[in-house]
């Protein structure tokens, strides 16, 4: 690809974005909402944190994702026991060489599965958070930067609870986007079934059927090429009172603060260059105003007893909150 200077390197990046998307849900079937919200969060740079209950396909998602652009894909199923230096690396003495040698953990990768975050206590979380917000990791007092592209896609069970540490909201606030995985349809649960089951002996995960479209430093220019987008201040301020109105919304007892409206921008930037256009539109900012958000709210007591939750808080939000018009 070209870089994001030339002339035709909008209708590459609209090309490109597409393509990924098409081969991605060659392995995920019926989820092209959360296909796109994925998405959103590798050209918008930004990490996200996914909600949904086992075997939904979330392993699947991140190597389709990460073999589109021939990412290096790695997996971490946190455990209580999981320790920081499990997820960055350490040293070691090697007795042949009477050297110190340093091994890499897992997190050195292009797309990273954090599996089940919330079973690992604070210290080992804060660790892979902290990689997440400065892209790199101290190995005994070295620094090692990442190499980009990376994102974390972590993941946590809604249901079950027992023996989880409960992320505080600081380290949610560092994730782009939350994204909430339900069952699919009928439809598409018989279509993934009959895919599956189609001439395979068990039921290990296949992304045979994607192909690779990019190389990672083309996604790297992809994502200059969305932060370059040019977003009109009308669209800015829209997106700055819609994070403003959910510290004073009642039932609010902790709105969203000044990233909110920094991950609506640039959320926004990537839905308009995957919707195919290369402006932003008081629309595109609606449209991942629950993903940027639901995640950077906490609701009062007594509207989680009646049954509320901040993504119905969010929908009354937005239909108050006037939108530019032209």
């Amino acid at each position: 690809m070209n870089e994001p200077t030339t002339p035709d390197f909008a209708a590459q990046a609209l090309r490109a974005a597409s393509a990924i998307r098409a081969e991605v849900a060659k392995a995920l079937i019926g989820q092209c909402e959360i296909i796109d919200q994925v998405l959103i969060a590798l050209l918008s740079g930004g990490h996200v944190l996914v909600e949904g209950v086992p075997g939904l396909g979330k392993t699947l998602l991140v190597r389709a994702l990460a073999k589109t652009f021939d990412g290096r894909f790695a997996r971490i199923q946190f455990t209580p026991d999981l320790m920081p230096a499990d997820v960055t690396g350490h040293t070691l003495y090697d007795q042949a060489t009477r050297e110190f040698t340093t091994r890499k953990g897992p997190v050195f990768a292009n797309l990273l599965l954090a599996d089940e975050i919330n079973r690992a206590p604070a210290k080992t979380q804060a660790a892979l958070l902290e990689v997440m917000q400065e892209s790199q990791v101290t190995i005994e007092g070295t620094p090692h930067p990442l190499q980009p592209p990376f994102m974390v896609l972590a993941t946590q069970n809604p249901i079950e609870q027992e023996g989880t540490y409960a992320l505080p909201e600081a380290q949610l606030d560092r994730f782009l986007l939350k994204i909430r995985i339900d069952f699919p349809s009928q439809e598409d649960e018989h279509a993934m079934v009959r895919q599956v089951t189609a001439n395979q002996v068990g039921d290990r995960l296949n992304v045979d059927s994607v192909a690779t479209i990019i190389k990672p430093q083309a996604v790297l220019a992809l994502q200059r090429f969305v932060a370059s987008l040019m977003v009109d201040e009308r669209v800015s301020d829209y997106a700055v009172r819609i994070t403003r109105a959910t510290r004073s919304w009642p039932g609010v007892t902790a709105g969203a603060s000044p990233r909110g409206g920094i991950a609506l921008v640039r959320a926004a930037r990537a839905h308009a260059l995957i919707d195919g256009r290369d402006f932003v539109t008081p629309d595109d900012v609606k449209a991942v105003a629950l993903p940027a958000l639901r995640h950077r709210m906490t609701l009062a007591p007594e509207l989680e007893i009646e049954g509320q939750s901040t993504d119905v808080v969010l929908k009354a939000l937005l239909n108050k909150v006037e939108a530019p018009r032209s």
